[in-house]
């Protein structure tokens, strides 16, 4: 469960009592996601989402998050925007914690995705990639190429505890991964964390973007990655190249790739799983026993990994 800081009514009412949001009628802690302390508040005036920002998030990112969620709403994307306070402010602190209201977005996530689920949502990415052109505020990536190693060296010593030669062979990954990486394609804001409970649908209709906490300026193209790797694999984890299909295709016709992004495709999908195997091993050796949240099995993204290196051309993800 993500509820790390636990909130008692009276604190929670006199928070509330700083906004123009009516008063307090309920809350309850949301189980979804693993980073931040999450609530639904139910005012007099309707819902929203409480977040209160836990230790491994950076205060001093807060303003590119909530500036970017106003950008991109401003924009036209669906996405909740931050609540200012009485006082022009919309990060406060609550419970010693960095804190914000957020609007409420109507729709669910979808447990078992479709394909017609994966072509919504390439048009969205594609969508937010030009709402984001213009916003001033920059936050570099410190989960891209050149941060994959120092995760890797706090896990070599105890990775083969996971699978026998399991460092060796993420070494040899990490180090042609380093040589290839490409910087010269279109950067722009990207979400980078788009999984399917960031991603909200109403009546099987593309309803919102949520938990921009990871966003930040990269490579657009990596952020289509991160989506063919989150979305396009299937329980057995066979490669669905009908939904990769679907999402690139109505990507591209909001925002047309360049040649050199799609000749990038595969490379940036292993970078993409080594950023998701680095981080899952991480926490899978680190989480101690009767933590808040399961870690995630690091295994799965290993096993997308090899099926990208194995990749020949963007052709394998259903591209002519």
């Amino acid at each position: 469960m993500a509820v790390y800081t636990e909130i008692d009514d009276q604190t929670l009412s006199a928070f509330i009592a700083d906004y123009d949001i009516g008063e307090l009628v309920s809350y309850k802690g949301i189980a979804e996601g693993v980073e931040n302390s999450n609530y639904l508040l139910v005012t007099s005036q309707g819902p929203y989402i409480l977040t209160l920002y836990e230790k491994r998030v950076n205060p001093a990112d807060l303003p590119f998050f909530l500036g970017l969620m106003n950008h991109l709403a401003g924009n036209g994307l669906a996405c909740p925007t931050p609540v200012a306070a009485r006082d022009g402010e919309a990060l406060r602190e609550l419970c010693g914690r960095p804190a914000a209201i957020v609007t409420f977005l109507r729709g669910m996530w979808p447990r078992r995705i479709q394909a017609h689920h994966c072509a919504q949502l390439g048009t969205a990415l594609a969508r937010m990639h030009l709402a984001g052109e213009g916003f001033t505020l920059t936050r570099r990536n410190a989960l891209s190429v050149d941060g994959w190693r120092p995760l890797f060296e706090a896990a070599r010593p105890r990775a083969d505890e996971v699978m026998p030669g399991l460092a060796d062979e993420i070494a040899r990954e990490l180090d042609l991964l380093e040589a290839r990486w490409p910087t010269d394609l279109p950067h722009g804001v990207i979400h980078a964390d788009a999984f399917p409970d960031n991603v909200f649908y109403l009546n099987d209709q593309f309803s919102g973007l949520i938990d921009f906490y990871f966003a930040c300026n990269d490579l657009l193209a990596y952020d289509v990655a991160v989506c063919l790797n989150a979305w396009c694999f299937e329980a057995d984890r066979s490669f669905n190249a009908t939904k990769a299909r679907l999402l690139l295709a109505s990507y591209r016709k909001v925002r047309p790739f360049e040649d050199a992004e799609l000749n990038a495709l595969p490379l940036l999908c292993r970078g993409s799983a080594m950023r998701f195997l680095l981080t899952r091993l991480y926490d899978w050796l680190n989480t101690p026993a009767g933590a808040f949240v399961k870690p995630k099995d690091p295994m799965e993204y290993l096993h997308k990994l090899r099926f990208h290196a194995a990749v020949s051309g963007p052709g394998a993800y259903g591209l002519e």
